[in-house]
Parts: C-alpha cells; sequence; structure tokens
C-alpha cells in the first residue's frame, strides 16, 4: 500500500487535517472531493486524485486516518472501526469548505466521489451539504446505517456497483436508491459491473481490479461530473 500520502493542510476536526490536493494544468476547475477506502490515503487514491486534475478538476483527497496506511484486511476493518463518524463528517466537512474556498475552483458546489467506505461517507456528506454538493458518485459502497435518512441529498447521483460483491449486494444497492428516490427528487443513475468488489482499484489488493470495467466506470464518472460542475 506504501505511505500516506499528504500535501496540504486545512481546518478540519477542531485542529489541521490533512490531504493529497492536486491542480489542473490551467490551474482552475470545477472540484471534486475524493473520499478514500478503508486503506486510507493510499497511492491509488492519490493516483486518482492525480487523474481529476489531468481531465480538468481540482481534486483533494482528505486524509481521515491522519497519516495511517492498511497493510491488510484485518487492519483496514480495525482502522475503519476506529474512525468514528463525526470526526470523519467534519473532516470532510472541512475539506468542502477548503475546496469552496480554494482561488483555482469555479462554481460554488462541488462533486464528491467515494470508494468503499468513501462510497458511502460520499453519501452521507451530500445529504449532509445539500446544495454545496452538485453531484456525488459511490464506487461500490453505501452509509454504514442501512436506515440512513437521505432528504438533506440535493446532489445528482451516479452510482458504479459490483455483482460478484457481498458487502455491496445488488439487492442492497437497489434498496438504498428506492429511498434516495423516496426521499428527494433524484433518480439515482445506478451501474452494476461484471466484476467484483474495489473493481476501480488498480493495486488490486483484493484480486479484483478489472482494468475494462474500470475504465468504463472512469468514462461515465468524468462526463457525469461534468454535466453537472463544468
Amino acid at each position: 500500500m506504501g505511505s500516506s500520502r499528504q500535501n496540504v493542510t486545512f481546518p478540519g476536526n477542531g485542529g489541521p487535517a490533512h490531504g493529497y490536493l492536486a491542480l489542473p494544468s490551467q490551474g482552475v476547475g470545477p472540484a471534486v472531493l475524493v473520499v478514500q477506502e478503508w486503506w486510507g490515503l493510499t497511492s491509488h487514491i492519490a493516483d486518482l486524485v492525480d487523474r481529476f486534475a489531468e481531465a480538468g478538476f481540482v481534486a483533494l483527497a482528505p486524509d481521515l486516518y491522519g497519516g495511517a496506511v492498511a497493510h491488510d484486511r484485518e487492519e483496514a476493518a480495525r482502522m475503519k472501526a476506529e474512525l468514528p463518524a463525526e470526526r470523519a463528517a467534519r473532516e470532510l466537512r472541512g475539506a468542502v469548505d477548503f475546496l469552496l474556498d480554494h482561488p483555482g475552483v469555479v462554481g460554488d458546489a462541488i462533486g464528491v466521489v467515494g470508494l468503499c467506505m468513501g462510497g458511502g461517507l460520499a453519501l452521507v456528506l451530500a445529504a449532509r451539504e445539500g446544495d454545496r454538493v452538485a453531484a456525488v458518485v459511490p464506487f461500490y459502497g453505501l452509509p454504514d446505517d442501512d436506515g440512513f435518512d437521505y432528504r438533506g441529498l440535493t446532489a445528482h447521483v451516479l452510482g458504479h456497483y459490483a455483482e460478484q460483491d457481498r458487502s455491496y449486494p445488488p439487492a442492497a444497492v437497489d434498496e438504498a436508491a428506492i429511498r434516495i428516490g423516496e426521499a428527494t427528487d433524484r433518480r439515482p443513475e445506478i451501474h452494476f459491473y461484471p466484476a467484483g468488489h474495489a473493481f476501480m482499484n488498480d493495486e488490486n489488493p483484493r484480486g479484483t481490479y478489472d482494468a475494462l470495467q474500470a475504465r468504463i466506470a472512469w468514462q461515465r464518472t468524468l462526463t457525469f461530473l461534468w454535466g453537472h460542475l463544468g
């Protein structure tokens, strides 16, 4: 997994929070917040930030583990379990503030992309931040609370999920999409891929990386974000 990647500090949780920021070549663009998997702020997450910057976005991934990176599933599960939900929410809110105040950011709302643990956090953040989040893209993740109240969500939703995923099976994803549709005026766009959980992660910690499905999901994500932020 390598070590945590940090290059920026912002007010997050009653003190400094850290993250990895990348700017597009022109220095300005719409903002995208990237929310980590349960492994931490790994080189995979930093690479996604760089790819969003190359695509024209100001991109930031907060380091929710404060510099720690998990090296196996047991450690990742423990670190996720030990992350207080309220602290994560405050740090993510601080990251939204940071992006909306950044001189390179165009617009008054951001996009949020989250993977695995971060997919659930992205949906929670979008519901809490209302019209400060214009688009949210969860990859194979849902809120830990099956009964989560989505009523504050005004963002457009694009979901990428795996057909062979015991953590977030299609039935649970469908149920969440129905809940979003009932609680808001949004109709989530959900895609299921013939792949396993974490099919986007080219570091392949679970042996489920799928280059083709990852490319399809990436292109859909860029088109969606430009459509709602550009």
